[in-house]
């Protein structure tokens, strides 16, 4: 059967679509060094999230990064409309709200995660904390332009999950995010192999190599990236 023009248009038109959306849908990351790493080639995204290295002057079991090296993150060149969840943590609450603000951001809202143990009872014995133990976290919502077709008001503000490994979050933000965004893309800083989901681009310099599928962005990458090296040599792990 020969279609009429339209129609076998129509149906290339379709399954491209398809066929990129079952491709950007597969997790997606980059190994890379956030302080030196072009944040032009990903394109622009719905969501952003962050669980970043804060100086909290406590001794951590891994590396940090300064105050002013999270001021100049390129994080505004990820959005221009939509949200940012910012984990923070002791004095990184102040900073990381100054931080949304340099980055252009206006603070919305506030997720808590309340920690349990695998009884499912509330951790009173934090591994953080100068004065009094923490038993939660904090995570800093913060709005940049209309969004209006976001689908607001579905989810709680609080999380009640078990503690696993050193900074795990939840698995439990990522249906929350999913629920106010669905089907957009997402994009995770300082993420490790843990954290990839699918439908997501996950940045950090614990990732294994590179893993682009999206034929704008590994276009884009390869261009500016051609031996698709993009860790500073003298950056420690963090």
């Amino acid at each position: 059967m020969i279609w009429p023009l339209s129609k076998r248009l129509l149906l290339q038109y379709s399954l491209k679509n398809i066929l990129l959306y079952l491709f950007v849908s597969i997790p997606q990351w980059i190994q890379c060094d956030m302080r030196y790493f072009d944040m032009t080639v990903l394109g622009k995204f719905s969501v952003v999230m962050a669980d970043p290295p804060w100086d909290i002057h406590m001794e951590l079991p891994y590396g940090t990064m300064s105050d002013d090296e999270m001021r100049k993150l390129d994080v505004p060149s990820l959005q221009d409309e939509g949200y940012i969840f910012l984990w923070v943590t002791g004095r990184a609450m102040e900073l990381g709200r100054e931080c949304l603000k340099l980055w252009g951001y206006e603070r919305c809202d506030e997720l808590i995660w309340v920690k349990t143990n695998q009884l499912q009872r509330l951790i009173r014995t934090g591994r953080t904390g100068h004065w009094l133990n923490h038993g939660k976290e904090h995570c800093l919502v913060g709005v940049k332009g209309d969004c209006k077709n976001f689908n607001r008001g579905l989810d709680c503000d609080v999380l009640v999950a078990e503690v696993r490994q050193t900074s795990h979050k939840p698995d439990e933000v990522y249906g929350v995010i999913e629920r106010l965004a669905p089907g957009t893309r997402k994009i995770e800083l300082f993420g490790r192999q843990h954290n990839v989901q699918p439908n997501w681009i996950t940045l950090g310099n614990q990732l294994d190599g590179v893993r682009l599928l999206d034929p704008e962005v590994t276009a884009r990458f390869k261009k500016r990236y051609p031996n698709g090296i993009v860790l500073n040599t003298s950056s420690t792990k963090i």
